[in-house]
């Protein structure tokens, strides 16, 4: 049984959970504890009783996403608790974003099927309503943080299902982290040590996502909604077999460079572009003038900078920096992209 509404719990299932502030570099100091920036799902999760919720960032319900964390939640030797954590799905030693993303799907028998499959792994860093029932907001992070130690000693008897995310107080730890796991760890999290849960806001806390760069070769482009001038740059890169794969798109290009930039790229015009995978065309969420694209030939390189790349793809936009006139577009190939993932779940031992 899930809940709509969290009876007996002083905290409502649409509570807004803490945010945080994106920096170039963390904050330095002893008022601030640094935990490891995880790859997965934001989730607070309520029990009362037999009622378990699991709500997103955005407040959304994601209980029939993840039916083993609801049972694993049920299963906890406390009637009530408010936790804050991050949902993950192992594979291996490392942590799959692509396997979680699966879990979004619409057919309860697949969702239960991936849930056997690559069982998904709650990793909290906040306890927010003990097991007694009493709220812990008001208490600062110090204090909550030993809470939740004492709680977790206590109620995480499965470490399948349950692990306590590690901190630390030295700065320094976290430049070992990054040393040790190369890509295998996502960023990292500041939170001061000193101040109240900061429900809904950015005050309190700090992420630092470690950011790569690559040069692309430009395959196309797209022009702007209701536009002439190019919207956006379309990138790629050569696979093994000699073959350009379309891995994703940049459009931060400097507003004043955008018709001189279209009139050049217009003079490339040429099919096929990508020789590989190509950009795919409308879908549900786009018209038919933003799923058309204009195919190159591949003779410009681009650098830009991005934080993730999974499954054969930038999974966010990049960021253009610059172009690379001294970079042959055979270059580019997907070697440059590969990150050594040591193994990011030893962070939880």
């Amino acid at each position: 049984m899930s809940v709509s509404h969290s009876i007996g719990l002083p905290l409502s299932l649409d509570y807004p959970p803490m945010e945080a502030k994106l920096v170039d570099a963390l904050p330095d100091g002893p008022q601030w504890q640094y935990e490891p920036k995880w790859d997965g799902f934001r989730c607070l999760a309520f029990r009362d009783g037999d009622a378990v919720a699991l709500r997103s960032k955005a407040g959304q319900p994601l209980e029939r996403y993840f039916p083993e964390v609801v049972e694993a939640m049920r299963a906890l030797p406390v009637a009530r608790c408010v936790l804050d954590g991050e949902l993950v799905i192992p594979d291996g030693e490392t942590i799959s974003f692509d396997e979680l993303l699966m879990r979004i799907h619409p057919a309860a028998s697949r969702v239960q099927k991936l849930a056997r499959e690559h069982p998904a792994l709650y990793i909290v860093f906040d306890l927010l309503v003990d097991a007694q029932g009493r709220s812990l907001v008001a208490e600062p992070l110090r204090k909550r943080r030993e809470a939740l130690e004492r709680f977790a000693h206590r109620a995480f008897r499965n470490p399948l299902a349950f692990r306590v995310s590690p901190v630390t107080h030295a700065r320094a730890d976290v430049d070992a982290w990054f040393a040790a796991l190369g890509g295998g760890i996502d960023g990292a999290i500041a939170k001061r040590l000193d101040l109240p849960y900061q429900s809904g806001v950015r005050t309190g806390m700090q992420k630092y996502k470690r950011m790569r760069t690559a040069d692309c070769v430009v395959g196309g482009f797209r022009y702007g909604a209701k536009s002439d001038v190019v919207g956006s740059l379309l990138l790629g890169l050569y696979d093994q077999a000699g073959l350009l794969d379309h891995v994703g798109f940049t459009s931060n290009i400097p507003r004043a460079d955008r018709e001189a930039l279209t009139r050049a790229l217009e003079a490339l015009i040429a099919k096929p572009g990508f020789t590989g995978r190509a950009p795919g065309g409308p879908s549900r969420w786009s018209t038919e003038r933003s799923g058309e694209w204009q195919p190159l030939k591949p003779t410009l390189v681009v650098e830009v900078r991005y934080d993730h790349f999974s499954a054969g793809r930038f999974r966010h936009g990049t960021s253009f920096l610059r172009w690379r006139p001294d970079k042959a577009p055979r270059q580019c190939t997907f070697e440059q992209v590969a990150q050594a993932a040591e193994p990011s779940i030893a962070l939880l031992r």
